[in-house]
């Protein structure tokens, strides 16, 4: 595998510097010009509710590649997505990921274990996209408390489950305050009224 095939995480600072920067010199976030940002409605008919929680649209990415990045996270949230299912994380983190890891040409193969982040580097994504959703939220004046729902994806069985990096992991996901501070501090360079948003712990309550 070439070094061009892999994906490597930003800093949270390197990720927070690229977002609020474009957003003050350009007026777009990831390439997003800031009039194609969807803007929510509370008296739109598509809102609905998961997990107790309401959401502003009923749809987001599934699992993939591409949930798996903190930048990905927050664009297609920027573009309307407010269930966003994580990709899965699970106990083996260190392989070699046939490239396409699903071929459709004739029929369709889907190659499993295809993890491409360790365990800690998914927990750091997911934390920083929580926090920077969270921040774009209260800065464009979004109205409503729940910007997104978070949905884990954990595999494979039971047993990989058990293994102390995935027991790690689901107990940050449950308190993610200690990860969550470092985003905050970075953020609050560009944005200081991130340290008086309320950003709950807990990044996920469920799982698909």
């Amino acid at each position: 595998m070439s070094t061009s095939d892999l994906f490597r995480p930003l800093a949270a600072e390197q990720l927070t510097h690229w977002l609020f920067s474009e957003l003050a010199s350009r007026d777009s976030v990831f390439g997003i010009p800031k009039q194609h940002f969807f803007v929510p409605d509370p008296e739109a008919t598509y809102r609905t509710q998961a997990f107790g929680r309401v959401l502003d649209t009923p749809f987001g990415p599934a699992a993939g590649p591409h949930s798996q990045m903190a930048q990905n996270i927050v664009a297609a949230w920027l573009c309307g997505a407010r269930y966003i299912e994580l990709k899965t994380v699970q106990t083996l983190d260190e392989l070699n990921v046939s490239k396409p890891c699903i071929d459709m040409e004739y029929e369709g193969y889907n190659v499993e274990w295809s993890q491409e982040l360790k365990v800690h580097q998914s927990l750091e994504e997911y934390v920083r996209a929580w926090v920077l959703i969270h921040a774009l939220h209260h800065k464009l004046g979004f109205p409503g408390d729940v910007p997104a729902v978070f949905n884990l994806s954990v595999g494979y069985d039971l047993a990989g489950l058990k293994q102390a990096n995935m027991q790690w992991f689901l107990d940050q996901v449950a308190d993610c305050s200690d990860a969550k501070q470092e985003v905050i501090d970075a953020i609050a360079e560009y944005y200081p009224a991130i340290q008086d948003i309320d950003i709950p712990d807990q990044l996920s309550d469920n799982v698909t």
